[in-house]
């Protein structure tokens, strides 16, 4: 039993229970060393099932019991069918516990009974159980704090709960890679002064929502890309760097054509005001990457003309303001239809004003420029509205034009109708004169033309035939050609998907490599596998010897009891011959009478011997079997268990005189 007790044992600190180096057998297991590992074994088995037992025992007596019957409930439930209560666990047996491990070892799942048989390290058996507590508390439905009983409290965090705020983080992605290289100061920056990502939201609690967020946007990006070049990429038949870098050129010219389109000033607000567009004009610069120019928008207006023409320098207020005038109505009447208003404008704007001669005071001369600039404004805002009146009369002449050459169109096209009649019918009355003889000519023409007609459609017809099949040929081979490149497009997109599933397999593969080298790395060097297949040897070896003396034994007791027959069948015979011929001579004389009495009695006494012998040999065995219980019942630990159950019977009725004093306090 040592070597299935020391398996039962690793096999047990690999899901996680601490047994201690001083245990080396069930029978030193006491009841909450016994109480985890059968948890333990349950979590891994089934972790919805164990995820709401404890691992240890409560103080109080009765929640030890029911405790105890829970985890019988849940072997059980396991598929135990043995003999098991809440007395297995409280008041441990050496047998019972033994197969109910045997049991409990058996049903783990495969990856740990391999694992089990290699020795691992504690960091090996602390990432494990990580694992099972955390799948454990994820296979638990979440509880509001004033939900949760007191059993909830023990598997849920009662710790305050917060609001799910996110954050921008800046994590230092690693670049390195075939065609990558990653700048020295980014590595310098990364290195010395990018904080750590727990330092970087300003309060503790946002961490793990940032994480989330970051993480799922990166995740969803990718999925996103996936998708889209599976879907649109993989047409184009260009690489994802050649895609990525058409789909930002199109980006860059959408946007460009839209700022383009938002600097360009409506014909409704061409005379309302000045419109800048310096910060449009730099955005669409910077946008197409070369150095600003004054002439980025090809088109210009009439407002920006003029801020051109009117901040120039001149040599005097009064003929700036002349000139100003003078040239906005050059370039707004440059239409003949208002070419008559040039004349009235520059009438009512002077060209030059007298200068004030003498001295003046600085004073005076700033008032004079007040006035001749407030005149002046009043005079360019008459203008301006003149303007506009006079816009919107050649707005309405225009359109009145429009209407008018729309009906002389309309006029020209019946005009034009009507003339055809006219020739027909005047074409018409010509030929009444000779109508039997134009009748003829004009029968002998449509013939012609029929002849003509069918002749035209036979050789359209030889020329049709080959020109169809050519054409059916060319669809052919486009329709073929199609076939061929939509198979090819799916045998990429499979092979695509392959691709993927196998990096993800190797993903995986390289992650359990890396983790079975540290294994091995943490595992110690004088512990090995062929020990342990040693060590089973040995034990197989050592039952078959045992069954082969089993069958040694049975085959001499089988001897034996064919011997005890032969001999007893010829005692058997012998006497009923010795008993005839004595019997006989018996009746002739009487010496021989009396020694048929002393063999009768001999024979009475071997029998008696026998059955005397036969007796002692089934008391012995009565006796071997009653001391093997014996022997069982001290290692089954009844007095103590007995001494067991009494000071809980003791305990059990001191709480419950504590329960009743503070129910009748109460």
């Amino acid at each position: 039993m040592e070597e299935v007790d020391k398996i039962l044992i690793h096999a047990l600190k690999q899901v996680g229970t601490e047994i201690s180096e001083e245990v080396g057998s069930v029978k030193q297991f006491t009841s909450e060393l016994i109480v985890e590992a059968v948890v333990r074994c349950i979590r891994v088995i089934n972790p919805g099932l164990g995820s709401g037992l404890p691992t240890s025992l409560p103080p109080g007596m009765s929640a030890r019991f029911r405790v105890g019957m829970s985890l019988a409930q849940a072997c059980q439930d396991i598929g135990y069918k043995g003999e098991i209560g809440y007395q297995t666990f409280l008041y441990s047996n050496e047998p019972e516990i033994r197969s109910l491990l045997m049991f409990l070892v058996e049903k783990l799942p495969r990856e740990s009974a391999e694992t089990s048989d290699q020795p691992t390290g504690k960091s090996v058996v602390l990432q494990r159980s990580i694992a099972a507590a955390i799948k454990a508390q994820l296979s638990v439905p979440w509880l509001p704090p004033n939900c949760r009983l007191p059993l909830n409290c023990e598997t849920q965090s009662p710790g305050e709960l917060h609001c799910f705020h996110v954050q921008p983080l800046s994590l230092a992605h690693c670049t390195k890679g075939p065609g990558k290289k990653q700048l020295k100061e980014v590595r310098d920056y990364q290195r010395d002064i990018l904080l750590p990502v727990t330092a970087q939201p300003s309060h503790h609690s946002f961490v793990a929502a940032s994480i989330l967020e970051q993480h799922t946007a990166e995740l969803s990006a990718a999925q996103e890309w996936d998708n889209e070049w599976n879907s649109q990429g993989l047409l184009s038949r260009l690489t994802p760097q050649e895609y990525r870098s058409r789909k930002l050129g199109r980006l860059r010219k959408r946007i460009e054509e839209q700022l383009r389109s938002a600097a360009l000033p409506s014909p409704e607000s061409a005379f309302s005001g000045p419109c800048s567009s310096s910060e449009l004009s730099e955005l669409l610069q910077s946008f197409r990457g070369t150095a600003p120019s004054d002439h980025i928008l090809t088109k210009g207006t009439h407002f920006t003309h003029t801020q051109k023409f009117s901040f120039t320098q001149v040599r005097s207020r009064t003929q700036t303001w002349a000139i100003r005038l003078s040239e906005d109505t050059k370039f707004l009447l440059c239409s003949p239809t208002v070419c008559v208003c040039v004349c009235f404008l520059q009438e009512a704007v002077p060209v030059t004003s007298p200068l004030p001669t003498g001295p003046q005071s600085e004073t005076e001369i700033q008032l004079r420029q007040q006035e001749e600039l407030t005149s002046l404004q009043h005079q360019f805002q008459q203008l301006c509205s003149d303007v506009d009146q006079l816009a919107a009369d050649l707005k309405h002449t225009s359109v009145t034009n429009t209407q008018v050459l729309d009906e002389l169109k309309q006029r020209e096209l019946g005009n034009s109708e009507k003339d055809e009649k006219m020739q027909v019918k005047k074409k018409t009355v010509d030929l009444l004169p000779d109508a039997d003889e134009n009748l003829l000519k004009l029968q002998a023409l449509v013939e012609a033309s029929a002849n003509r007609v069918v002749n035209l459609a036979s050789q359209w017809e030889k020329h049709r035939a080959p020109l169809i099949d050519e054409h059916r040929r060319l669809k052919e081979i486009c329709s073929n050609q199609d076939m061929e490149s939509s198979r090819k497009l799916t045998e990429i997109k499979s092979l695509h998907d392959k691709i993927r599933v196998s990096s993800e397999e190797a993903k995986k593969k390289e992650e359990i490599y890396k983790q079975l080298v540290t294994e091995l790395e943490n595992l110690p060097q004088d512990a090995s596998r062929s020990a342990y297949t040693q060590r089973i040897l040995e034990i197989v070896g050592n039952i078959k010897k045992q069954k082969e003396e089993i069958t040694k034994i049975l085959s001499d007791t089988k001897e034996l009891q064919k011997e005890i027959n032969n001999l007893t069948g010829k005692l058997d015979r012998t006497f009923a011959v010795t008993d005839e011929l004595v019997f006989k001579d018996a009746k002739k004389d009487e010496s021989v009478r009396k020694s048929y009495k002393y063999l009768a009695a001999l024979h009475e006494n071997c029998n008696q011997l026998i059955q005397t012998i036969e007796d002692t040999g089934t008391i012995l065995r009565e006796i071997r079997d009653l001391e093997e219980q014996i022997e069982a019942e001290h290692n089954n630990k009844t007095v103590a268990n007995l001494e067991k159950i009494l000071d809980d019977y003791k305990a059990i009725r001191q709480e419950n005189s504590a329960l009743t004093a503070k129910v009748r306090e109460g």
